[in-house]
């Protein structure tokens, strides 16, 4: 597999994480427009994405191969979890 495969290969494997940790702040600012949040949308956005790339390398160790939709649930969950706690609930 040469140097672009595995690039390929990687930005596919993040690529769930990323839109996951970009569209969460977005739609958070849409629902609680009254509240103030805690940091901004970038700040949001690198947690969320740092989180959820956790959960996709933990399930690739546990499952032993990605896609899993376990994976991705526990992938919603967490992000869901880090965004509540950084709203300020």
């Amino acid at each position: 597999m040469g140097l672009l495969d595995t690039l390929n290969h990687l930005l596919n494997f993040a690529a769930p994480a990323f839109a996951l940790a970009v569209l969460m702040p977005a739609f958070a600012r849409l629902t609680t427009r009254g509240k103030a949040s805690g940091s901004g949308f970038a700040t949001q956005s690198a947690v969320n994405f740092a989180a959820c790339l956790a959960v996709l390398l933990a399930g690739l160790w546990i499952e032993g191969q990605d896609g899993k939709m376990l994976t991705y649930a526990a992938m919603v969950v967490v992000c869901a979890s880090t965004q509540w706690a950084m709203r300020r609930a």
